[in-house]
């Protein structure tokens, strides 16, 4: 979905994020949440903003994910802790596509949801990587990520979160990303 059809179903999007960052690691409060929602409705303004949500059979929803190409004036760069070359940083608005949130509820976890959710979100996106952060005590999630072809490149303080600092982590799509993204995104091991 896009960015307004992302705030009408805000309410899913807002049920799905505090069930999963309440939890440890992240124990994110309602004033947390109030904050990123805050954010999320800005951040669904942005041009190619861009957003999936799943359902259960019966229309609960239980996971989503969000994110956007990353323009040239991007910040996220300069939260990294150590620099990287000048060539890793360089942006244009269709070079880096950044995965903002991913989140499945408890009793969804170990379906499979969380993979689908990220390949439904970066399907027919044309970027040669993507980038993302992630709590350095989100195991599972990390795990994920590395499962998908994620690599660590560094560490980030991210200005407003009192987590310290997070991983940051690239998936190189390269040239062959671009056609769609559900056949080149790497298979996790059965």
């Amino acid at each position: 979905m896009d960015g307004s059809a992302a705030v009408r179903a805000e309410d899913a999007f807002r049920r799905i994020y505090a069930e999963a960052f309440a939890e440890a690691p992240y124990h994110e409060t309602e004033d947390d949440i109030a904050a990123a929602f805050r954010r999320f409705r800005a951040l669904a303004q942005r041009p190619a903003f861009r957003a999936v949500l799943a359902r259960s059979e019966y229309g609960e929803p239980i996971g989503m994910a969000y994110g956007f190409p990353l323009g040239s004036d991007t910040v996220w760069w300069d939260e990294l802790t150590e620099p990287v070359p000048d060539d890793m940083r360089r942006e244009d608005g269709h070079r880096t596509f950044g995965l903002i949130e991913l989140a499945v509820r408890g009793a969804w976890r170990g379906e499979g949801v969380a993979r689908r959710l990220h390949r439904t979100l970066l399907d027919g996106v044309v970027a040669e990587r993507v980038l993302l952060n992630v709590h350095p005590e989100g195991k599972a999630a990390a795990a994920a990520y590395r499962a998908w072809g994620y690599r660590k490149i560094g560490e980030a303080r991210v200005p407003g979160e009192e987590a310290g600092v997070y991983d940051v982590m690239l998936l190189d799509l390269g040239a062959r990303f671009r056609t769609s993204v559900g056949s080149m995104m790497p298979q996790p091991a059965r």
